[in-house]
């Protein structure tokens, strides 16, 4: 007798909740994409309401606890996610396609990020400033902004939503959140965890439902102070627009379009297989993935060479599968994305060196499968050059010099990742200073950022806000500056 498939509700003032209009989606397994991982609610507004209205109320005590006791709870969350580690990384393999060693790595950096910021409870959140007048106290504090609306993506399904959320909490907010629809299941997952660390009621609420109706929701409703945000540069400009109409705090991270420099000193292996592992890795749906490769001409072939062999290497397949390096693209939608890139790359003499193809060998077929792909005799007026693909697509681009790199490089509208393969101190001095990225990295792939350091991009990459460590204090709060006299 096959098992009855879960329906995950919404969860508004410490409830689980039906949406008001009882209509659910399904989350499909991208690997297959006849097997239902479970319903989630298709919420209407008023579900949106109702969790605000809850978030507004609760914030008023929230604020009021030191951040020494909100991080009590920071704390208890990580340990119930840590116990719930194998069975949220499952869901999040079946549910977004990614290898299940990932998955498990993502969760676990869930866990470290929950701890991290449960200590940042303890740390100063102002300074003592000098007054003129003798007899004065003045002094910086820091107070929550109040409700936050956090919408987050697909592709990271536990580490963004909690990169976002434990800021906001520690700091003395509560949290409207509306995942990604394709990742929701695993969503609730993490909402299960702080429910079970025992959050009052209200402080944090999910909502699941249309981006378009509940995102958009999110960033125009009053009752929401800021909206933290991953995701499309088209929607990412939209919300933008309308949070800066009503005055609302934004904070936007969105898209890359991330180079690589190999020289001709580089360690040609562990160039390779950094290119391999930022480009290709979870599907190449990352907003760090390395997706253009300039290759100084020296070593351009070999470089070349070893690349092609080691990506022909690679098993495609179901992430559950312990053999598997890389899974589905996460839905039908994004894999003819991907399939339209590599059509455009071709039509526009882009030459095609390996992959390209939509794989549907066996039970492949039952995939949203893609080949990894490399394109070379790539020019700056190619789409592929330019655009964000989203995808396992890398182009090899040769170069003469560091400068004739770093040019190209520069040459997008995105500014969010970069790195350089190099054994030279100058090369690397000059690449840290001319190259337009937020995050720079010297002989170590393009993708992945630590929890402790700023994250965030140039450019239309972001907001210029950034993201993780300490830095999240400057948007989840604001300076309130005090004038004591007796």
């Amino acid at each position: 007798m096959e098992a009855t498939v879960k329906t995950y509700l919404n969860y508004i003032n410490g409830e689980w909740v039906s949406t008001v209009t009882n209509v659910k989606d399904a989350s499909i397994n991208p690997a297959k994409r006849n097997e239902i991982v479970g319903f989630v609610q298709a919420s209407a507004i008023e579900d949106l309401n109702n969790a605000v209205d809850s978030a507004k109320k609760a914030q008023v005590l929230w604020r009021k606890l030191s951040g020494a006791a909100r991080g009590e709870y920071l704390y208890k969350a990580a340990n119930a996610l840590e116990r719930h580690a194998d069975d949220i990384a499952e869901t999040m393999t079946r549910e977004m396609g990614k290898p299940f060693l990932e998955a498990k790595g993502e969760t676990m950096r869930g866990v470290a990020i929950l701890r991290y910021y449960a200590g940042e409870g303890l740390r100063k959140i102002g300074d003592v400033i000098p007054s003129t007048d003798a007899g004065a106290l003045m002094y910086t504090t820091r107070v929550p902004l109040g409700v936050v609306g956090v919408i987050t993506p697909w592709n990271f399904p536990v580490a963004i939503p909690i990169w976002k959320m434990a800021p906001a909490l520690i700091y003395g907010n509560t949290v409207v959140f509306k995942p990604a629809q394709e990742t929701a299941v695993t969503a609730a997952k993490i909402v299960e965890c702080l429910h079970e660390a025992g959050l009052p009621a209200g402080v944090v609420n999910m909502v699941t439902g249309d981006g378009s109706l509940i995102g958009q929701g999110i960033v125009e409703h009053t009752g929401i102070n800021a909206i933290t945000f991953t995701g499309s540069n088209v929607v990412g400009k939209m919300i933008g627009k309308m949070a800066l109409s009503r005055g609302a705090k934004y904070q936007l991270e969105m898209g890359g379009k991330n180079p690589v420099i190999v020289l001709e000193d580089a360690d040609l292996e562990l160039a390779v297989d950094a290119t391999i592992n930022g480009g290709l890795r979870s599907t190449g749906q990352k907003c760090t993935a390395t997706s253009r490769v300039f290759i100084q001409s020296g070593v351009y072939e070999q470089f070349k060479e070893k690349l092609f062999v080691k990506v022909k290497e690679l098993k495609i397949g179901n992430g559950l599968d312990g053999q598997t390096w890389m899974g589905p693209c996460a839905t039908e939608k994004q894999l003819e994305t991907v399939l339209s890139y590599i059509q455009k790359g071709i039509e526009e003499g882009a030459t095609l060196v390996c992959g390209g193809r939509r794989l549907e060998e066996g039970e492949l077929k039952e995939g949203f499968f893609v080949e990894p792909t490399v394109f070379e005799n790539i020019s700056p007026e190619m789409t592929i050059f330019k655009e964000e693909i989203f995808g396992p697509v890398l182009a090899l681009i040769k170069v003469d010099t560091i400068e004739e790199a770093l040019s190209l490089a520069n040459e997008v509208d995105f500014g969010l990742s970069a790195s350089i393969f190099t054994k030279n101190i100058g090369s690397m001095l000059t690449f840290i200073d001319d190259i337009e990225a937020g995050l720079v990295r010297i002989n170590a792939e393009s993708a992945g950022v630590e929890l402790q350091a700023p994250f965030g991009g140039m450019k239309q990459s972001s907001s210029h806000s950034r993201e993780q460590g300490q830095a999240a204090i400057e948007f989840f709060t604001s300076v309130k500056t005090v004038f004591v006299k007796s």
